[in-house]
This record gives structure tokens, sequence and C-alpha cells, in this order.
């Protein structure tokens, strides 16, 4: 459909370009005098001195205001024929043109340039993105890794986030070589390639501080606890593995939210799965079992979501834009004006007529034609 567009608006426009041409670019322009004569939008008045002596005024009071005049002779007088901005008739192709420019600088960005995104936790990198729209599934390595250096966020009283960050570093051949914070509408480019701020959310810590407290005796050990590394618990307890974190989590149908998850393994080689919810501390109290664990702090971790995109037609299209407005403006506001001040001699004074045709805004000439007369009728 966009291929028939363009066709068709290249059709449309070769096909009333030569007749444009032609009255844009014609060495001598034809001025009809009866085709002004019957014009409605012409003014008349009488003048006291003769032709003669009111042709050169009237010459230059045109030269000011046209930039082609022309003066002929007739039987009883002269006649002043004078037109500007005959080159506003392109603005319809300039219109016609920058929509082709839009066409070609979309088609540009879709063929060539991509619009993917990326989350890089806090101390991680990233050299390939996920793409986006029909590109489903499919990754892009962008030639560089994108390196997070550190993420921050701040929240208002409500508890929404008021501004997040990201101190983002590119790496290129093992070696920094960019380094700038980003925050929304603030980007990284490098390379053609553009780096967005885009969303955040928690990660995985990398470890946990657990509380572990004997159902029997009543003691409570307090031990950090890293992910996948087995920890002996006390009392002979047996051996506890951390292996697991969810933003937010359901157990049996309640959201419980943010979860951490482990392993207890028994010296009788029995094991199960333990469940710790962040905002209940006694949750593991419900399971049976002679030592109950919750989860008493850990460092919050962020990863930064980053819209990565390039679109080397952006330029086109920037370029259609500029050439869209100065074409609507050159279409709708300045119009091909011609104009005719035709002088009979009277006896001895002298008719004089002036009339004018323009290809749009017809009531505005009409107005022009009244002023000009005005003037003319003073000098």
């Amino acid at each position: 459909m966009i291929v028939l567009l363009v066709v068709n608006i290249t059709v449309c426009s070769i096909d009333r370009l030569s007749a444009t041409w032609k009255i844009i670019f014609a060495k001598n322009p034809v001025f009809n005098l009866s085709g002004f004569q019957n014009q409605s939008n012409k003014q008349s008045f009488v003048n006291n001195r003769s032709p003669e002596y009111l042709k050169d005024i009237y010459k230059q009071f045109t030269d000011k205001r046209f930039g082609y005049v022309r003066t002929e002779n007739t039987d009883r007088g002269f006649s002043i024929f004078s037109e500007k901005w005959r080159w506003t008739r392109l603005g319809v192709y300039c219109v016609h043109m920058s929509i082709l420019l839009l066409l070609i600088g979309a088609l540009i960005g879709s063929m060539f340039g991509f619009d993917g995104h990326v989350n890089i936790a806090e101390g991680e990198s990233a050299n390939s993105i996920n793409l986006s729209l029909g590109n489903t599934g499919k990754t892009k390595n962008i030639g560089f890794d994108i390196f997070c250096k550190d993420f921050d966020v701040s929240f208002y009283d409500s508890g929404m986030a008021k501004e997040f960050r990201s101190s983002l570093i590119i790496i290129e051949n093992g070696q920094p070589v960019y380094q700038k914070e980003i925050i929304v509408n603030a980007p990284i480019r490098y390379k053609g390639i553009n780096i967005f701020q885009s969303s955040y959310g928690p990660v995985k810590p990398k470890s946990v501080t657990l509380n572990f407290t004997s159902k029997k005796t009543g003691m409570a050990y307090k031990k950090k606890v890293l992910f996948d590394q087995a920890i002996e618990i006390p009392e002979n307890g047996g051996r506890f593995v951390l292996i697991d974190y969810f933003k937010s989590y359901n157990f049996r149908g309640l959201a419980v939210g943010e979860t951490f998850i482990g392993n207890l393994s028994r010296a009788d080689g029995s094991a199960e799965r333990i469940v710790m919810p962040v905002r209940h501390p006694s949750f593991d109290q419900m399971r049976k079992g002679g030592m109950f664990i919750e989860v008493l702090e850990y460092e919050r971790r962020y990863y930064t979501g980053l819209q990565v995109t390039k679109d080397p037609g952006v330029w086109v299209v920037y370029a259609g834009f500029v050439m869209l407005i100065v074409g609507c403006y050159i279409t709708f506001f300045m119009p091909h004006q011609r104009l005719c001040i035709n002088v009979v001699q009277k006896g001895d004074k002298s008719e004089v007529m002036i009339a004018g045709t323009t290809n749009k805004n017809k009531l505005g000439m009409q107005n022009k034609i009244k002023k000009l007369s005005e003037k003319l009728a003073k000098l």
C-alpha cells in the first residue's frame, strides 16, 4: 500500500508538472488585456494627467512590488503587466516530495535500523538486545558492550518512582570508550545507536541475611547466605541452599510479594522447599520442622531497562517534515499574482483600470487591488 501511494503521488505530480513548468519558467509570459478587463475584481478611476506623464510613475511604483514588469504601448495609452511568485506554484510539489521523503525515511529505518530492549543488572553488561515488534524472540548484537556501573531510583512519599537514572559505560574491545548518566528523555547516542532509559526493576541480590530460629531451644542464628551455596544449619538442622528470588510470588493463589526460595536438606535424607516472603517474616512458622527461617535484610539490587534503537532514516524524515512545513506555507500563503494597469487617454485626462488574478485567495487579491488603486490615485 505504501508503494502504491508513492506511485500515485509521483504519477499525479508528473502529470501536472509539465503545464506548471511552462508557467513558471516562461521567459516572456503571455498577458491578455481583455482577460484582465473581464475580471470582476478590478478598480477604475480618472486621473487629470496624460498617459505619457503617468507611464514612468506607475512603472516605478510597480517595479517595487512585483518581480516581473513589462510595459506595452497601446493606441491611446499603455498597459503595465506585472506578476510575482510564479515559483510558488511548485509549493504543492514540495508537499508531495515531503510525503515521499517521509515514506522513504521510514522505509530506510525499517530496513536498516532496529528497535529493541535489554535489561542489565547493576554491575553487569550486555552486548545484545531483544528486538521488538514483529521480531519476537530474536536478538541482535549491537557491536559493543553496555555496562551498568550503577543504578539509582528515588521515590515520592506515595511510593511511586520519582526519578531513576543509570550510570552506563560503553565498552569496545575491552576498553571503556564512553560514559554517561542517563535518565528518561536524556539518552546516550553512540555510533548512530540511541540508548534510552525506559524502565527498571529489582533483581536477585548477591546475598541475603537470614535468621534461623530453633523451635526447640528458641535460639536465633543470624547467617549471611549467598545464592547456590550450601550452609550448615545449627543444631544439626541440615543444609540450606538459597536458590531463587521473585519480585512477586503467588503461594497457593495468595500474592505474597517479594519472596526468596530455598531448599532445606535434612540429615535423614528428606528435603523440602522453603518459601520466605519478605513482607511476612513469620510465614515459615506455619511449616512443620525444628527450625523456621525468615529474611532479615538484603541489599536491594536493580536492573535498568533500556530501549536501544537505530534509525538511519531519521534525517530523511526530518528533511521531509521541514519540506512539508515550507511547502504548506508556500501553497497556502504565497499565491501567484498577476497585475494589469491599463491607462487610456480620455481627452486631456487619463482613465486608469487596475485588475489582477491569482491562483488562490481571490478575496485577498480583491482587497489588494482596491488598496493599489487608492495608492495609484494619490501618486
